[in-house]
């Protein structure tokens, strides 16, 4: 799944999650609808994860590793995911990841990959 502009989903209420996607730095402004940005080959994409929690020390790899289950199945590798989460429960993370991935891309889902997502 490429990433090709912001997109935001979930709240900063109590037991919810904001999860926000951005594409890879440079390729914001280089893209237009219609038109891919030429990213040389020198500059290798990266994919940045931040995670925040009031919660952290307790659940903070539960919550990484949903992150990173959801990034997987939808084959995500490169922009940046940012997670600031007030206590949600795992399915509460993973939708709200698969909803601002979705917005994100402007494609259409791989429902498949969307319910390996959620085993």
């Amino acid at each position: 799944m490429r990433i090709v502009h912001e997109a935001i989903a979930g709240t900063l209420e109590s037991s919810d999650v904001m999860v926000t996607v951005l594409p890879p730095p440079g390729r914001q402004a280089e893209e237009s609808p219609g038109r891919q940005a030429e990213v040389s080959p020198e500059e290798p994409e990266t994919l940045d994860v931040i995670v925040t929690s009031a919660v952290m020390a307790q659940f903070g790899h539960q919550i990484r590793a949903v992150v990173d289950e959801v990034l997987a199945a939808l084959e995500v590798t490169a922009g940046q995911v940012v997670v600031d989460d007030k206590g949600a429960l795992d399915w509460a993370i993973r939708a709200r990841l698969q909803a601002a991935l979705l917005r994100a891309c402007d494609a259409d889902p791989d429902w498949a990959a969307l319910a390996e997502a959620r085993a």
